[in-house]
């Protein structure tokens, strides 16, 4: 049988996951009394039970210590009862913005500010997120994008590493992007924009794409950046971090950028381990 713990932040997508879960195919409860925990998957776990993957929904709720509940889950490991935690994240300002949006009370602060009920929050979780199997940040993750994860862990089974790579091309003249972890400066390399029959074209071009590789130090700055990433990636993974975002910029980022941003996705797709996403900000810029 396969037991699934679902947790997290309020506000980070946990009732979108399950019903994901449910969806294909897990037996689904959410909410459960803690003090029902133990006798419930004593219940699922019997030899004749005719459910083969359950997902159990746990929240932080003022009525209930959420210590409880992983004193409860660490009884049951020690008992020898196999499960996994599913942790879904999110950035306080996502956060704040879900709540204001939806206009729904925050479980730890009905009364109160939402940013006090989001720090009590982390705190009290803190615990369990680092014993997750996984973790996934949901702060610019589309529901399909969330489902691709799900489906990637609970129905491809593949190896999940909790990291989303975020490729990002951007215009230097329009700002450097403000959550950008890493950014990389491609103004180096001749620009397309210069030549008629490349100006109005963009990255995502291969005209453009076949001049902006054509010159070899582009190569070598995709070579010599796959290969610090090799190095930088596994080690943010080892420290925690569950959200990467990869700036490439280029003046106007239509064309050098964008190139090279495609070419770096295709490059980190390769290694298949890590969720990888692609923007181009600014690619429509002007048009």
């Amino acid at each position: 049988m396969r037991f699934v713990i679902v947790t997290g932040m309020s506000g980070s997508g946990k009732r979108t996951a399950m019903k994901m879960l449910e969806d294909i195919g897990f037996y689904c409860v959410d909410n459960l009394p803690v003090p029902l925990i133990e006798n419930f998957m004593e219940l699922v776990a019997t030899p004749n039970s005719e459910i083969s993957k359950v997902a159990l929904g746990l929240d932080v709720r003022a009525d209930q210590p959420f210590g409880d509940a992983e004193r409860v889950l660490d009884r049951l490991k020690e008992a020898g009862y196999l499960f996994e935690i599913l942790f879904l994240e999110a950035g306080d300002a996502v956060i704040l913005k879900r709540y204001k949006e939806t206009r729904r009370l925050h479980p730890l602060s009905p009364e109160g500010r939402v940013e006090e009920g989001i720090r009590r929050e982390r705190e009290i979780l803190e615990g369990i997120k680092q014993k997750a199997d996984y973790v996934i940040d949901t702060s610019n993750l589309l529901t399909r994008e969330l489902k691709e994860e799900i489906d990637h862990i609970f129905v491809r089974n593949e190896e999940y590493n909790s990291l989303m790579v975020t490729i990002l091309s951007f215009g230097f003249k329009n700002g450097i992007p403000a959550d950008a972890d890493l950014v990389f400066d491609v103004r180096f390399l001749p620009n397309p924009f210069y030549i008629d029959e490349l100006k109005h074209k963009t990255g995502n071009d291969r005209e453009v794409q076949d001049y902006v590789m054509g010159f070899p130090e582009a190569e070598v700055f995709l070579d010599k950046l796959t290969d610090m990433l090799d190095f930088l990636i596994p080690n943010y993974v080892k420290e925690g971090k569950h959200q990467l975002v990869i700036g490439i910029g280029c003046t106007g980022g239509k064309h050098r950028s964008v190139t090279l941003a495609n070419g770096l996705y295709d490059r980190i797709r390769e290694h298949g381990s890590y969720g990888t996403k692609l923007y181009h900000r600014d690619i429509k810029q002007g048009v």
